[in-house]
């Protein structure tokens, strides 16, 4: 499958150095925006297979271009790459529907896998940004069974609900119905947070 993409960024070097890259990579970059409101117009305009958004642009912040997009129901999946130095504007980002989240000191293949993994379905999540994410959360009672443990790992590794299934020889919707249930336990938002509690609880590895 063809990945098409969009990148925000309010930095032109970072743009221009990302777009080369990324291409080089099979990646197919549709437009680049250097703030939220040019990449809200860039993504309805191309509909991407993903975006790449920094968390804090002009005149639009990337989590507000995600709540957007939600609201005009526009399918496009969203990374949020940007430092990780706000657990609020971390937990903000999931509640908005992120589906992946990477560190800008990451390394650029980590960027190219993150968006190969949301493309097809999954989520992927910084192991940076499960540490910030999760560094204050309280202690969980309820304890995990082995199959939502075996679901959340397979989930880590960004495999979507079909291709779990296939793994653990149950059926999608066996698959989704333990991932509530691990979402519930965790009391975690989604299943980016979801994921990153249960690592950072040393839940799942």
């Amino acid at each position: 499958m063809s990945i098409t993409c969009v990148i925000a960024d309010d930095h032109p070097s970072v743009l221009q150095f990302l777009s080369r890259y990324l291409s080089n990579s099979g990646i197919t970059i549709t437009a680049s925006a250097r703030d939220g409101e040019e990449a809200l117009q860039k993504i309805q305009q191309t509909q991407p297979t993903v975006a790449v958004l920094d968390a804090r642009m002009p005149r639009r912040s990337g989590i507000d271009v995600v709540k957007e997009l939600r609201t005009r129901g526009l399918r496009t999946h969203v990374i949020l790459y940007t430092g990780f130095g706000d657990d609020a504007l971390l937990s903000d980002a999931l509640d908005a529907g992120v589906t992946g989240m990477l560190d800008k000191d990451a390394p650029l293949d980590d960027l190219v896998r993150a968006i190969r993994v949301v493309a097809d379905g999954g989520t992927y999540l910084d192991p940076t940004a499960a540490a910030a994410l999760i560094a204050n959360r309280r202690d969980h009672t309820r304890p995990l069974t082995q199959r939502e443990r075996e679901v959340l790992r397979l989930l880590a590794d960004g495999m979507t609900n079909e291709q779990m299934g296939a793994e653990l020889s149950i059926s999608p919707q066996t698959v989704r119905t333990h991932v509530q249930k691990a979402m519930d336990k965790l009391d975690a938002q989604n299943r980016v947070q979801a994921v990153a509690t249960a690592l950072r609880e040393s839940l799942i590895s």
